[in-house]
């Protein structure tokens, strides 16, 4: 064997390194074990004013929320219902259990922390899920990017280390709202975007009518049915890779040009390419005009124009008539002329305005329900009160929660290993390959 070695070098060293693993994992597991069956170690008394624990001690009706931060750590602990509610600040970042040897898990404050809150141990042959002390466990973070990430960190702990309380239906994720909106007395809160925009809409086609061009009015229940077809145009147009202008997509989709079949004819694709050039100009300022567009021999257009002696070029090429965002479209392509060929007008009390497009609509209507309403934007769960933070997240009669559940384990524990892991080439492949199917990005 010393011979061999010494005549294959690079395999004795893989060798050997391998070997040294191997020990230091065993080393790294005893020492884990050690600590885990230490007396006190893993002790909830060893906890003082970090967990503010419930009065119950029947798990099935104690919640335990961990909160970030200790700024939104106070206001739960003041906010919350202390028969049954305990509340676990976190502190800092939270390891990543995925890149982490357990003994150097363990030896993680908040994750030990979390272990000795829990009461069930760690580890294949300590871990004990009947002496959970809580059968509601409820990641409560930031609506925001760092909230993300700091609930990704804990639900991948979860699932590497605790599977069965996630099997067992115990982890839940809360839904702090992201925004307040006050109109007159009536205060409401708002979970995100999304519920802010129906808010807003909401407001802005109270007594609104839309007259198209062949005269016809709609209102009520129609003219919700319009918003909500021109709100899912817009939210497909978002999601358009930022080389593709999304106002001349839109006029494109409103003359048919989404539809392949329009374009493999030249002379289609040429009055295409006329037609929405001139509603282009009619979009813009008058001394904004003067858009060209020319259809190209690979299916493509191009629009053009000069701005302040700059010229400004944009083009649709066959990838994005072959996307699923333009199929999404063009599949609405006769509503979207029926109401947008010709100029709509929108009527909302004694005001009037022209419509011609689904997004010109949504920012219309959203204006005209913004009037009178006084918004505010949490960026933290800091910033709310005590009494607030109960009536958005705390109080199982209002608050919001999402049940964490694994239906496809195999698949889950691929998606953990390459996002969390240490190989950055199957993660950086991961993100490029779906770049384009990001709606919103937080930088």
């Amino acid at each position: 064997l010393g011979q061999w070695f010494e005549e294959h070098p690079s395999e004795a060293r893989t060798i050997v390194a391998k070997i040294v693993e191997a020990a230091a994992a065993r080393e790294a597991a005893r020492k884990a074990r050690e600590l885990t069956r230490r007396k006190g170690v893993l002790d909830v008394s060893n906890l003082p004013g970090k967990l503010a624990d419930c009065q119950e001690r029947d798990p099935a009706k104690s919640e335990l929320f961990l909160v970030e931060g200790d700024s939104a750590g106070g206001s739960a602990k003041q906010g919350r219902n202390r028969e049954n509610q305990a509340v676990l600040p976190l502190r800092g970042k939270i390891l990543n259990v995925e890149r982490a040897r357990f003994d150097k898990m363990l030896s993680s404050n908040e994750i030990g922390t979390l272990i000795t809150a829990l009461g069930t141990g760690i580890g294949r042959d300590d871990f004990d899920i009947s002496k959970l002390k809580y059968h509601k466990i409820i990641i409560m973070t930031d609506a925001d990017v760092d909230g993300a990430h700091i609930r990704t960190l804990l639900l991948t702990f979860f699932f590497r280390h605790m599977r069965e309380l996630i099997e067992g239906g115990y982890l839940y994720i809360a839904q702090p709202p992201l925004y307040k909106v006050t109109r007159g007395r009536s205060e409401r809160y708002l979970k995100d975007e999304r519920e802010l925009e129906a808010y807003l809409i909401e407001g802005g086609l109270d007594g609104a009518v839309l007259t198209t061009a062949d005269g016809a009015d709609h209102a009520g229940a129609e003219l919700i049915h319009v918003v909500d077809l021109a709100r899912n145009v817009v939210s497909i147009l978002a999601n358009l890779h930022p080389r593709y202008p999304r106002f001349i997509v839109e006029q494109a989709a409103i003359a048919g040009a989404l539809d392949p079949a329009t374009l493999a004819n030249a002379e289609h694709a040429k009055a295409a390419a006329d037609y929405i050039a001139a509603r282009l100009d009619r979009l813009s300022d008058e001394t904004e005009r003067g858009w060209v567009g020319t259809a190209l021999d690979n299916g493509g257009l191009t629009f053009e124009r000069e701005l302040r002696g700059v010229l400004e070029t944009h083009l649709i090429d066959a990838q994005l008539i072959a996307s699923s965002d333009a199929r999404k479209i063009n599949e609405r392509t006769a509503e979207l002329q029926e109401l947008y060929t010709k100029a709509a007008i929108l009527r909302v009390k004694d005001n009037e305005v022209e419509i011609r497009s689904p997004s010109q609509l949504v920012e219309q209507v959203m204006s005209v329900g913004r009037k009178g309403v006084n918004l505010q934007r949490y960026k933290g769960l800091g910033e709310m009160n005590p009494d607030q933070l109960w009536e958005t997240t705390l109080d199982p009669n209002a608050r919001s929660l999402l049940q964490v559940s694994v239906r496809e384990a195999d698949e889950a524990d691929d998606l953990f290993a390459k996002l969390m892991g240490d190989d950055v080439d199957p993660r950086r492949e991961f993100i490029q390959s779906r770049a384009l199917q990001v709606a919103n990005l937080d930088v």
